[in-house]
């Protein structure tokens, strides 16, 4: 189910709250930057995909087994069974080579990787929602965003949305916490507000 509640909240657009508080690190304008939403990363065949899962997830009860038991599991349970379109974009990590080397601006979560002396976050992954890779299990790969920042950002809360404008690239970034299918050079980071 909450597989099912993220894909939810990536196709209607509700992954991203108001942020209160944050701070603005840089400065550049809007303009120059292509503004995209997280559906925009997922290549058509993966959201399409995911925008038509199995009826047997959308009519399971929560907490049910078939809520329960991931598509993991029950590949190890029956080894000869073949995962779904809908299972295989849940883990996707193809991207859209149209936006290597675009200069874009999301919105996102910050989940911080690495810090400088100043305690600034230098090294993140960039969510669609709070908790992900945290509270919850990650995004499909092509659903979270590397990010590095020299100059670091100060993060007050993790609960507190961003828009982030750089560099977005098709490198792969993998760590213990999760696996981004972007990367991006960060040039400014400010509060989330809608536009």
């Amino acid at each position: 189910m909450v597989r099912l509640l993220f894909i939810s909240m990536l196709l209607l657009g509700a992954g991203i709250v108001s942020a209160a508080g944050g701070v603005a690190v840089g400065g550049g304008g809007a303009g120059e930057y292509q503004p995209i939403e997280w559906p925009d990363l997922i290549p058509d065949e993966d959201l399409k995909a995911l925008q038509n899962p199995p009826e047997r997830i959308v009519t399971s009860d929560e907490g049910g087994l078939a809520d329960a038991i991931s598509s993991k599991l029950a590949l190890e349970l029956d080894p000869e069974r073949e995962l779904s379109a809908y299972e295989k974009a849940l883990t996707s990590s193809k991207v859209k080579p149209e936006y290597h080397q675009k200069k874009i601006r999301m919105p996102g979560f910050i989940v911080p990787l690495e810090f400088n002396k100043e305690q600034r976050v230098t090294e993140f992954f960039l969510v669609p929602f709070f908790g992900a890779c945290m509270h919850l299990p990650p995004p499909p790969p092509n659903q979270i965003v590397y990010g590095n920042m020299e100059q670091g950002v100060e993060l007050y809360s993790l609960m507190d949305a961003f828009w982030i404008e750089g560099t977005l690239s098709t490198q792969s970034v993998t760590n213990e916490t999760a696996t981004a299918a972007y990367s991006m050079t960060v040039d400014n980071v400010t509060p989330y507000y809608e536009e």
